[in-house]
């Protein structure tokens, strides 16, 4: 039996003024806002005396003065932030990001243009002063709260009783209410992906107790959690391309060549992205009927899309939450002044792996420095994008949170920066937790991710040359990007995994048209020792070449010492699966694994990587609500996944078209107990058994 959401009341709303009064006046309330206040006016105090101070020229202020100041600035505050809001709202995308940040200084620069003391003269000086002004409230708002995220719930919170108020005016409701809205009642599924975690790390961090939130779901016996295996690549464009779309096979890794369009493919460009998305689309993703994609690679065929890299735009008009953010002293400029305190952090965590001499490692300099409080930013303007659809009511959410897997590529992804990161976002779960009492629905909430990391040294580091460098060795032909002629050959790597082609060709060659044209290029490879597989189409299908054997896979016969062993028992579906994409290399190479450490010897210059087979970079985790069935009892490749989460839509009243038919045989579903695997405001649900 399925739950059905509540069909809407056709009678007419008639507030309750006086309950509203009441509510408005409790003294739980008036308290609340008066400590607020005094926070407010004692942090705006601490900050502009600190400024004021340290401003070149400025004589020191007095007391009465600054405190007069700091009316001033509420005062302004209290005007111009509805506007520059307005004016935010109305810029959208990345005019948002840069109006939300003159907004603040915007405040501050006229409340001390009109201070009467007229203690800081000229333009460059009153903006200096308030760019101070604003990192130091950031700062010390932080520290107040000891790092933890109780502004920013306050703020999400703040947001989301605005959107649920203009619902329900925009339904009929009356002009003005004053009454906070209470929790919805009909479910909602929120799917949230930890981008990168594998499921044996995952139960690591929970039993050791670093993991609160999550932890807590799981012994309480709301959650459980289970692994599901990936396949090949395992990469997050194909994971979600099986996730959201049930389509995993159109992907052949991170990035591919397509012979026959003569292109290399990217999937974080959001051209390519967007070229893939018709291919793997049919109309019936996971997020249709009214879903919201935030944060992913593809859509789902949601109907809102932020951030999404297949619509390649930021947030526009309609998304107040992006707006909110960026106008928000919590939002936007306390991300942007702690993740320049995340670029210090990466430095002394960099330099304290050095002085260890701790291996593997790679170098954390460069672009990585940007990465980490880029997504620290990106993290917190997801929460603040997926408070606000569920203030909306969005029926289902998928979001990708990526901190995880941006930092272990670097650290390794069991080393104590992951460890790290890991924990914020189950801070993040937690924060969602805490909204759930201002949301329009009862959500149910699943975290998922799509693929796990392995660790390891690189090829380079292990064997003193790049891939490219011994492919164009065993060639006598240079490799690298497609340009203007095409290379010859060329690869393109994802983790241990490589395509390799033969770009002068248009169709896929076989092995004998292979040793035909570079003789030496295949028997080079599968004798090389960081090369533990090299797949290749013979007269008889797909064959998967060894040092001491082979595997033809569609016979599943060996000669010699079977290849395979080193990758589990999944490698040989894995691998069929894999060469049945259209776009796949004439060569598909698999980095070495050790059978011991399950270290893997990566392509790419990182300690962490995901691609290929070997170690757990294929193995992903699922957290559901413990009552919830299982009618797939294995779950193998993200297609698989897809299904299930497909199967709880229905069971919840959140698809409105029957199932495709390779799925009306499944076993009958009922619907789980009413407060189970719900967030709701007086229970906190959301957990399973032991991770034992």
């Amino acid at each position: 039996m399925a739950v059905s959401p509540q069909e809407p009341s056709s009678a007419p709303i008639v507030p309750d003024r006086g309950l509203e009064l009441r509510a408005l006046l409790s003294w739980r309330r008036i308290l609340s806002r008066l400590r607020a206040v005094l926070r407010s006016a004692l942090v705006t105090f601490v900050v502009l005396t600190g400024t004021l101070w340290l401003m070149p020229g400025v004589a020191s202020s007095d007391v009465v003065d600054t405190l007069g100041l700091v009316l001033l600035v509420a005062a302004v505050g209290a005007v111009l932030r509805p506007l520059l809001l307005v004016g935010i709202v109305a810029l959208g995308g990345w005019g948002a990001m840069l109006f939300g940040v003159i907004a603040q200084i915007a405040v501050i620069v006229v409340a001390l243009e009109i201070d009467p003391a007229n203690r800081i003269d000229g333009l460059p000086s009153l903006v200096l002063a308030a760019i101070l002004a604003v990192v130091f409230a950031a700062i010390l708002d932080w520290m107040l709260d000891s790092g933890t995220d109780d502004t920013f719930v306050k703020e999400a919170k703040r947001l989301m009783r605005g959107v649920r108020r203009r619902n329900a005016r925009q339904a009929g409701g009356p002009l003005l209410t004053l009454r906070r809205p209470g929790p919805g009642t009909e479910p909602g599924l929120l799917m949230i992906q930890l981008d990168g975690l594998s499921e044996p790390v995952l139960r690591w961090a929970v039993r050791a107790g670093n993991l609160p939130t999550l932890g807590h779901w799981l012994r309480s016996g709301s959650h459980t959690m289970r692994g599901w295996h990936t396949g090949l690549p395992s990469t997050t464009p194909a994971s979600q391309a099986g996730i959201l779309h049930g389509a995993a096979r159109q992907i052949p890794g991170f990035r591919w060549y397509e012979k026959d369009a003569g292109r290399l493919v990217v999937t974080s460009r959001p051209r390519d992205a967007a070229m893939i998305e018709p291919r793997l689309s049919d109309g019936r993703g996971l997020l249709r009927d009214g879903g919201v994609s935030i944060g992913n690679a593809f859509s789902g065929d949601a109907e809102v899309n932020l951030l999404t890299v297949s619509h390649a735009a930021l947030p526009g008009r309609s998304a107040r939450g992006w707006a909110a953010f960026m106008a928000s002293p919590y939002g936007f400029t306390r991300a942007l002044v702690l993740g320049v305190g995340e670029v210090f952090t990466e430095l002394h965590q960099a330099r304290l792996q050095r002085r260890r001499n701790l291996l593997p490692r790679v170098s954390r300099s460069g672009a990585f420095l940007a990465l980490r409080p880029a997504s620290m930013l990106l993290r917190d303007v997801n929460i603040s994008l997926i408070a606000e659809q569920m203030a909306r009511g969005a029926p289902s959410i998928y979001c990708d949170l990526v901190d995880y897997d941006e930092v272990a590529h670097h650290a390794g992804p069991a080393r104590p920066e992951s460890m790290r990161q890991l924990e914020s976002l189950d801070r993040m779960l937690g924060v969602l937790e805490r909204l759930a009492s201002e949301a329009a629905r009862r959500y149910h909430i699943v975290v998922l991710s799509d693929h796990g990391q392995s660790q390891g040294a690189t090829f380079r580091q292990r064997y003193g040359e790049t891939l490219n460098e011994l492919v164009e060795r065993l060639s006598g032909e240079p490799t690298g990007e497609p340009e203007e002629p095409e290379p010859p050959l060329l690869v393109v790597s994802s983790g241990n995994l490589s395509l390799l082609y033969l770009t002068q060709v248009r169709h896929r060659l076989s092995l004998t048209e292979i040793n035909r044209a570079y003789p030496e290029l295949v028997p080079g490879l599968t004798a090389h020792p960081g090369i533990g597989l090299v797949v290749v189409r013979d007269e008889d299908g797909p064959v998967a070449l060894g040092t001491a054997g082979l595997h033809r896979l569609r016979s599943d016969t060996v000669e010699g010492v079977d290849p395979l062993l080193p990758y589990g028992p999944h490698a040989r579906a894995d691998l069929l699966r894999h060469q049945e994409s259209e776009h796949v290399g004439d060569l598909v190479l698999i980095g070495c694994v050790d059978p011991v450490t399950e270290e893997v010897a990566a392509f790419e210059e990182l300690v962490g990587s995901h691609g290929g087979l070997g170690g757990w970079q294929t193995d992903a985790m699922l957290v559901h609500p413990a009552r919830w069935p299982i009618v797939r009892p294995e779950l193998n490749g993200a297609d698989a996944v897809h299904h299930q989460l497909v199967d709880w839509l229905e069971m919840l009243g959140l698809r409105n078209h029957q199932p495709p038919v390779a799925d009306q045989q499944a076993a009958p579903i009922e619907a789980p107990p009413a407060a189970d695997g719900a967030l709701t405001r007086t229970s906190r649900t959301l957990a399973g058994p032991p991770a034992g």
